[in-house]
C-alpha cells in the first residue's frame, strides 16, 4: 500500500438518522487538512478524531468527516472532491460522481459482497447486505418475475452493525443465495422496506457477465489511476494477469483487517465486562532476550481489560541475566510480580511456580518472548461472560517474524478431541479456570517439552465438551526467529518424544486400548485401537451392473483386509445385463461370506440402504460404493474408532483415479449445503493445518465409505429416504450429532472412488430438478449449522474454496 499522504477513505454513506449528512470514515494522515468542493464550491467539513494514536497500518488516525447537504442541492453531474494538503503539498484524496452520491442517497444501505456465476458447480452465488431503520426484506427473482427462492438466508452481519453507529439496526442484515441451476436470465435481487425498493439486475450469460466484471475492474483501474498513478494500474493488471499468486489473499493484508483498531480499543477500555474476574498471566522466563522480554510486557500493559497480575518466574538460575530487568519491569507497574527462584528450572517447574503464586480466578498460559493482541483478555474474559459455565478458552494465534512480521495463521476449530490426539492444535492462548487447574493438577516436568499438551488433555478429562470454548480471532503472536522451535520444529525432537508420551497416558487413564505413536511430520501423532472382541461387520454394496467395479471393490477389500468377522451383502438394484447376475454367482461361490439381496423399487440410496440394513446382522455397517478400490486396511482402521464409545460414524480419506483427493471430509455451508475438503489435492500433499493426514472430528463425512455402529443407525431410524441422491449421508450425519456422538475421518483408511460410475451425473432438467428439492429440503431439515457455521471449521477460511485458504476481506 502506499504511503498515506491524506485521507484515505475507508468508506462512505449518508447517516440514517440524518439523511442530509454524508459521512466518510477513514485515516488521516498527520498535520493534514481536508477540504470538499461541489462542482468547484468549497463546503464545509467536520473532521471528528476516532482515535487517539495513529495507525501504522495505514498511516493516520481513523478519523470521521462530515459533510451537510441540508442547505445544498447536489445536482446530477458532476464530482465531490476531497482535497488534502499537507507536508507534500495538495493533492486530489477522493473523489465521487454527484450521480454515484444522490444513488447512496437512500434509506436503504447495501452492499453485494459477491455475486459469482460458478459453471463447473451449476451454481449462482450472492452474498451481502442491506441495512435501513427497520428490517430490510430480500428476495430473489427470475426474468419472468417468478422468486427463485422461497426464502432468503439470512445471517448476522456484526460488522455491518458495528458500521452504523448512530442507529442499532437489525444485525442479522446479511444474506447468502444459492441458486441451482443457474437461472437462464437475469437475476433480480429485490430490497424491501416500507419506505423504499431497490431492484438489483444481475446477468447470468457469459458475455454479460464478463461485461459487467470488465465495467467493475475498469472503475477500479480509473481509481488507481486517479490516487496512484499509471504505474499502480500497470502493477495490478499485471499481477490480476499473470500472477496467479495475486489470486491468494495474501496474510499481511488480511490481518491488517483483522486486528482491533484503536477505536475498538478505546471503546474495550470504557465497557469493561459486568463479571470483570483477575486474571492471573504465567510468564516463565529463561535468559529471555531484553528487547523480547520488554516486548512481551508492553504487550500486557496495552491489554484493553484491566483486571490482570502479570507473574515472571525466572528460571535463569543463580546468576540470572535478566534479574535487573525484571525487577524494573516489577516496579514499573503494581499488577508485575516476580519470583527470583534462584536456580535453573525446566519448563513445567518454572510455570508451576507461577502458577503456585497466582491468585487470579482465571489462568493465562504465555511464553517469555511472544505478543498478546491488546484484545486478548478482554475477548477472552468476554467469552466468559456469555457462557458463564465455561472453564477452558482458547484463541487462535499466528507467528510474528523478523520484522514485526505476521505469518502462518493457525485458524482453529472449536473442541475437536480426536484432533488434539492428533496435535496440539489448541496451544495459544490458553487460559484456564482455577477451579479446573486444582481439579487437575499443575503441569507435569515428566512431560516437558509437551507439557502443554499433556496439560489440556487433562484438562479435557475434567471437564465437559460445552465449556471448552474456542474465540476464532488472532490473540497471540507466537515468536519466530531462527533456531526457534515455532520456526524449526526439529530443533525440539525430544518434545514430539515426549508427546506421543502424553497422548499414550491420555489413553492410558481413560482406559481405552489405543496406541499412540508419531505420525508423519514432528508433532503429529497417529492413534491405532486393539479391541479385544471381534464384532460382526456387514458391509454393505449397492449395485446396478457395472460387474467389474464391484467384483474390484470386494477383490481390494477383502485383500487388503486383515479383519475376518464380516459379511458382505450385495444390494441388487435393477441390473439389466445377464452377466452382472451371472457375476454375482461368482462371488457367492467363492466366499461363503458374500450374499447378494434384491431391492426393486427406483433408485433411491437412502432407501437402498435401509432395506440392506434389515437383512444385515452386523453389529456395525460399512457402507461401501461400488465404484471403490481399497487402498490399506479400510475395515481395521475404521472400526478401531466406530467401537470407541461416544462414536456414531467414521469417515474414510478418498482419491479420484488421478490421485488427487476426492474427499477428507466434510464442511457444512460449503455450495451452500456441504462440500468436500480439499478436493482435488495432489497425493501427498498434506493440507492445512495437515488436516488431510490428521484424525479428526468432523461434522460429515461421505457414506461413499462409511461405518456406523448398528445401533447407533438404527436408533436415528436410518437414511432419510426423501433424500433420494443427494446429502443424505450429511443428513445421517446430522442426526448422529444431534445424539451428541462424534463423526470422526481417519485418513488412514484410504480407497480410491470412482465417483458416479454407476448413477450418473446431474445432468438433466429431472435429475436438477430433483437436486433443487433435495437442497431445499436439507436446508429446512438443518438451518442452525448453515446459519451459525461449521463448528470443525474457522470462519475466517473460505466459504468459496475448498483448501482452507483465507476469507475474503
Amino acid at each position: 500500500m502506499p504511503a498515506n499522504t491524506g485521507f484515505l477513505v475507508k468508506n462512505d454513506r449518508f447517516s440514517l438518522t440524518e439523511p442530509d449528512l454524508y459521512l466518510l470514515t477513514g485515516w488521516l494522515a498527520p498535520n493534514t487538512e481536508v477540504t470538499a468542493f461541489l462542482n468547484g464550491t468549497k463546503l464545509p467539513v467536520m473532521l471528528e478524531p476516532l482515535s487517539e494514536m495513529p495507525d501504522e497500518r495505514f498511516g493516520g488516525c481513523e478519523t470521521k468527516l462530515t459533510i451537510s447537504f441540508a442547505s445544498v442541492e447536489i445536482p446530477e453531474r458532476g464530482h465531490l472532491k476531497l482535497y488534502a494538503e499537507g507536508a507534500e503539498g495538495r493533492h486530489l484524496s477522493f473523489s465521487v460522481p454527484l450521480a454515484q452520491l444522490l444513488e447512496k442517497k437512500r434509506s436503504i444501505h447495501y452492499f453485494i459482497d459477491d455475486f459469482s456465476v460458478l459453471r463447473e458447480d451449476g451454481l449462482v452465488r450472492i452474498q451481502g447486505w442491506a441495512a435501513a431503520r427497520e428490517k430490510v426484506t430480500v428476495d430473489v427473482y427470475g426474468h419472468d418475475g417468478k422468486k427463485l427462492l422461497p426464502s432468503v438466508e439470512r445471517y448476522k452481519r456484526y460488522d455491518t452493525a458495528e458500521l452504523f453507529s448512530e442507529y442499532p439496526i437489525d444485525p442479522e442484515c446479511g444474506f447468502h443465495v444459492e441458486l441451482r441451476p443457474i437461472p437462464d436470465g437475469p437475476v433480480r435481487v429485490r430490497m424491501r422496506t416500507s419506505e423504499e425498493e431497490i431492484v438489483l439486475i444481475y446477468p447470468t450469460d457469459r458475455l454479460r457477465v464478463a461485461a459487467k466484471q470488465s465495467g467493475r475492474l475498469l472503475g477500479k483501474a480509473r481509481d488507481a489511476f486517479l490516487y496512484n498513478g499509471i504505474g499502480a494500474v500497470w502493477s495490478k493488471t499485471y499481477n490480476k494477469l499473470f500472477n496467479p499468486a495475486m489470486h491468494m489473499i495474501e496474510y499481511g493484508q488480511w490481518i491488517k483487517k483483522h486486528l482491533p483498531s484503536e477505536r475498538e480499543l478505546r471503546k474495550q477500555r470504557e465497557q469493561q465486562p459486568e463479571y470483570a474476574p483477575l486474571v492471573s498471566i504465567l510468564i516463565p522466563c529463561y535468559k529471555t532476550p531484553e528487547k523480547y522480554l520488554r516486548e512481551m510486557t508492553d504487550s500486557v500493559l496495552a491489554q484493553t481489560y484491566q483486571n490482570w497480575e502479570l507473574i515472571l518466574s525466572d528460571g535463569s538460575g543463580a546468576d540470572s541475566p535478566i534479574s535487573s530487568l525484571l525487577d524494573e519491569l516489577a516496579a514499573s507497574d503494581s499488577r508485575i510480580r516476580v519470583l527470583h527462584n534462584g536456580r535453573q528450572l525446566r519448563i513445567a517447574e518454572n510455570t508451576n511456580a507461577a502458577l503456585e503464586a497466582a491468585s487470579g480466578e482465571w489462568i493465562a498460559f504465555a511464553d517469555h518472548d511472544d505478543l498478546l493482541v491488546p484484545s486478548a483478555l478482554y475477548e477472552c474474559i468476554r467469552a466468559v461472560n456469555e457462557n458463564r459455565d465455561a472453564e477452558l478458552l482458547y484463541t487462535d494465534e499466528d507467528k510474528i517474524g523478523t520484522g514485526d512480521k505476521f505469518m502462518q495463521p493457525n485458524l482453529k476449530p472449536d473442541y475437536d478431541p480426536d484432533f488434539l490426539t492428533s496435535v496440539n492444535y489448541i496451544c495459544h492462548l490458553l487460559v484456564v479456570k482455577k477451579d479446573l487447574v486444582d481439579r487437575v493438577g499443575e503441569l507435569d516436568p515428566a512431560f516437558d517439552g509437551a507439557q502443554d499438551h499433556d496439560f489440556i488433555l487433562r484438562c479435557t478429562e475434567h471437564t465437559k465438551p460445552e465449556q471448552i470454548v474456542h474465540i476464532p480471532k488472532i490473540l497471540y503472536h507466537w515468536r519466530f526467529f531462527e533456531g526457534s522451535t515455532s520456526a524449526n520444529p526439529e530443533a525440539k525432537l525430544y518434545a514430539f518424544e515426549t508427546g506421543v508420551r502424553a497422548v499414550q497416558s491420555h489413553y492410558d487413564r481413560l482406559g481405552w486400548p489405543a496406541s499412540a505413536e508419531k505420525g508423519e511430520y514432528p508433532g503429529l501423532y497417529r492413534t491405532s485401537w486393539h479391541w479385544d472382541s471381534k464384532p460382526l461387520v456387514s458391509v454393505l454394496i449397492p449395485n446396478k451392473d457395472h460387474l467389474a467395479d464391484l467384483k474390484l471393490c470386494i477383490s481390494s477389500l477383502l485383500e487388503k483386509t486383515s479383519y475376518e468377522n464380516l459379511e458382505i451383502i450385495i444390494i441388487e438394484n435393477n441390473s439389466e445385463e445377464q452377466e452382472t447376475f451371472d457375476g454375482y454367482e461368482e462371488l457367492k461361490a467363492s466366499d461363503p461370506r458374500i450374499r447378494v439381496i434384491t431391492y426393486k423399487g427406483g433408485f433411491n440410496y437412502s432407501a437402498i440402504n435401509n432395506f440392506g440394513t434389515r437383512e444385515a446382522k452386523g453389529e456395525y455397517y460399512l457402507f461401501l460404493n461400488n465404484d471403490t478400490e481399497s487402498i490399506s486396511d479400510v475395515i481395521s482402521e475404521m472400526l478401531g474408532y466406530a467401537m470407541r464409545p461416544g462414536t456414531g460414524a467414521v469417515g474414510a480419506r478418498l482419491y479420484y483415479d488421478d490421485q488427487s483427493i476426492q474427499h477428507a471430509g466434510c464442511i457444512m455451508g460449503w455450495g451452500g449445503v456441504a462440500g468436500h475438503a480439499f478436493v482435488n489435492q495432489k497425493r501427498g500433499v498434506t493440507g492445512y493445518q495437515h488436516r488431510i493426514i490428521c484424525q479428526q472430528d468432523l461434522s460429515a463425512v461421505t457414506a461413499a465409505c462409511m461405518m456406523v455402529p448398528a445401533e447407533v443407525f438404527r436408533r436415528i431410524g436410518g437414511f432419510t429416504e426423501e433424500l433420494a441422491v443427494a446429502f443424505n449421508d450429511i443428513d445421517l450425519c446430522m442426526k448422529i450429532r444431534a445424539e451428541q456422538l462424534l463423526i470422526v475421518y481417519n485418513p488412514f483408511a484410504e480407497m480410491f472412488h470412482y465417483e458416479s460410475k454407476s448413477r450418473g451425473l446431474e445432468n438433466t432438467p429431472e435429475k436438477q430438478s430433483r437436486f433443487s428439492k433435495e437442497i431445499a429440503l436439507f436446508k429446512e431439515r438443518w438451518p442452525e449449522i448453515l446459519r451459525d457455521g461449521d463448528p470443525y471449521y474457522n470462519p475466517n477460511l473460505s466459504m468459496i474454496t475448498q483448501d482452507f485458504s483465507l476469507r475474503r476481506l
